[in-house]
């Protein structure tokens, strides 16, 4: 019955002040909606990176040349490039390992097309199951296979693709590119791809030529390779054999190995503190908000001093006047809250919309949202109802 009336008696007060209330609420939807922003875009972007990482398999190891040696020995081997012939025969050497697909970065100059450089391009060799591999779908024309071997067939990203066809107005397919002074032939196109967590290259500047050809590049070695593991294997025993079977090749480089778990480990820790940040920075906004919360009590106090008065005289206890007041500090507090949930989600929408990420709503945002401007409504809004209470009743009733 009183927690009715005092209910009732908050939303009459909140309502006889509304531009006084509208200011406090402005506070507290953009508090919470900063921190409900911040928090579900940076658990969006986690999920997006994870998504990318499954796209491509979790079966799939990166070996990559070791550039830190511990000796000479080691540094003599290390000027080398991985040698191709070792690499493809991984899967007949190594039972764990299903295929390989080593490919090279780097190498061969400046690119032109029609007398036109062909901007951010990138020189790489692969194998023919480089494609499948690594989930690349060709948009006209044909993958590399291994027919191309020393040939000058290439296949060109999206992204160059498409200043192939403003320079002449012709699908790519069937055009020449000169790179220093090797012409190669456009033998197909690929369709624009995302730039996955795994990818340790852009595929939409890429120029792919088959790796044999561009092994006879200057500058052109192998320093990567991705290797596919046999199912029922884990990744650490397939990683722990090729290890041994590549410490006994004679003048091999030294390799470091790497799993997708360790990535997404990796990545989930940094993303963890990255939310965190963006969190702790939103909720600088929140203390302002709630001290907006406080003045306006403050203030609410003041001017129903006479209401006080006139309630402590009629037998209400302090309690009643403390509940009254804090009642009313939780609902300005909580109503702010559900407005900034709303507002915090759409502009998570927006940014996902934009990034062209998928949208979740965060269910564990929205709860968030909810108990900490509770917690603001009673955290702040504690000191006005205690100076209501302790109002004295006699004095209250002299105010004008």
């Amino acid at each position: 019955m009183i927690f009715q009336a005092n209910l009732n008696e908050a939303f009459r007060s909140l309502a006889s002040a509304k531009q006084r209330t509208a200011l406090a609420l402005i506070g507290i939807v953009i508090g919470i909606g900063s921190v409900i922003a911040m928090v579900s875009i940076g658990s969006m972007a986690q999920q997006e990176a994870l998504r990318q990482f499954k796209e491509l398999g979790t079966d799939v190891l990166t070996l990559e040349k070791d550039f830190l040696p511990d000796d000479d020995a080691r540094a003599a081997s290390t000027a080398r490039g991985l040698n191709l012939n070792i690499v493809m025969g991984l899967p007949t050497a190594v039972p764990a390992v299903a295929d390989v697909s080593p490919y090279t970065q780097g190498g061969g100059g400046d690119v032109f097309h029609m007398g036109k450089s062909l901007t951010q391009a990138s020189l790489m060799g692969v194998t023919a199951s480089f494609f499948a591999m690594n989930k690349l779908m060709i948009a006209e024309g044909r993958a590399l296979s291994d027919l191309d071997s020393n040939s000058k067939f290439v296949v060109v990203g999206a992204q160059l693709a498409s200043q192939i066809t403003e320079h002449s107005g012709l699908p790519p397919t069937g055009q020449q590119i000169r790179m220093g002074d090797h012409v190669f032939t456009v033998a197909g196109t690929l369709a624009k791809a995302s730039q996955a967590a795994l990818r340790r290259f852009d595929p939409n500047t890429a120029i792919m030529v088959h790796i044999t050809s561009a092994l006879r590049l200057p500058g052109s070695e192998i320093s990567l390779v991705n290797a596919r593991v046999s199912g029922g294997i884990s990744n650490d025993k397939a990683a722990a054999d090729i290890q041994v079977h590549l410490s006994r090749q004679a003048g091999f480089p030294g390799v470091r190995i790497s799993s997708p778990e360790e990535l997404i480990k990796q990545m989930e820790s940094q993303m963890r503190m990255y939310t965190l940040l963006l969190g702790a920075i939103g909720s600088i906004s929140l203390v302002v908000g709630g001290v907006g919360v406080m003045n306006v009590m403050l203030v609410s106090v003041s001017e129903r001093r006479r209401e006080i008065g006139i309630r402590r005289a009629l037998g209400a206890r302090q309690s009643d006047i403390k509940g009254q007041f804090l009642i009313e500090s939780v609902i300005l507090a909580l109503l702010g809250g559900l407005l900034g949930v709303v507002l915090g989600e759409l502009a998570a929408w927006l940014v996902c919309r934009f990034a062209n990420w998928q949208f979740d709503v965060s269910f564990a945002a929205i709860v968030l949202g909810v108990g900490v401007s509770t917690a603001i409504g009673v955290f702040f809004g504690i000191y006005p109802a205690s100076q209501a209470a302790r109002l004295d009743p006699i004095v209250a009733l002299r105010a004008s």
